[in-house]
């Protein structure tokens, strides 16, 4: 049976590549801010490209911080990508032009700049998933693209529990993915990411 995904439409870049991957799986795929389509969606898609803030701020315009966090309370998937994965956070030390807002706070912690040679990090890198990983499941040793000058270092808490963390490197050890429950992501594209990204995405819509 086909899964109902909805990518939310709120100005975050451009989104061709996250439908026509997710469509590639096999997903019936939607993009839409349209509160109704949301609720009523298997699974929640969260793109984000560009600055913390300004992607804040357009998720706030929309209404998907409030969305979100419905979902996340019915126990209804949500995996938020690069951007779209740190606004999960508390905050972002990144400066923007658009004054700054915080994020949802669904897990604890700030993101924060890189520290490696050379940032933004752009390009592909392996990560390192914990066991009893459902995501990354059989892609150990994968290479992801990823391309941010921020990130998360220290892993996440929420309601008093660490979920399911994956690390990667560049210039030292950043948050790669998250498995939380009904709310995953991924700081890297998993539909820039091949056959490895589509792998991860397949994964997904099976736990939907």
């Amino acid at each position: 049976m086909s899964r109902r995904v909805v990518v939310l439409d709120y100005g975050s870049g451009n989104v061709r590549s996250v439908v026509r991957m997710l469509e590639r799986v096999g997903a019936d795929v939607e993009l839409t801010a349209d509160p109704r389509a949301v609720r009523r969606a298997d699974g929640l898609y969260v793109p984000g490209v560009g600055n913390f803030h300004a992607c804040v701020q357009g998720l706030v315009g929309v209404g998907g911080d409030t969305l979100i966090r419905e979902r996340v309370v019915a126990g209804a998937p949500v995996l938020g990508v690069c951007v779209g994965m740190q606004a999960m956070f508390v905050d972002s030390t990144e400066t923007s032009a658009v004054g700054t807002h915080p994020g949802l706070g669904l897990w604890s912690g700030a993101v924060t700049r890189l520290t490696g040679p050379v940032v933004p990090h752009m390009g592909w890198s392996t990560v390192e998933p914990p066991p009893g990983t459902r995501l990354l499941r059989g892609l150990e040793g994968e290479r992801f693209y990823f391309v941010h000058s921020f990130a998360a270092h220290e892993a996440p808490v929420r309601d008093g529990a660490r979920p399911l963390t994956t690390w990667a490197e560049h210039g030292d050890r950043f948050v790669a993915a998250v498995e939380d429950g009904p709310v995953s992501a991924t700081q890297f594209h998993p539909e820039k990411s091949g056959d490895a990204g589509a792998q991860l995405l397949s994964a997904w819509l099976e736990t939907l």
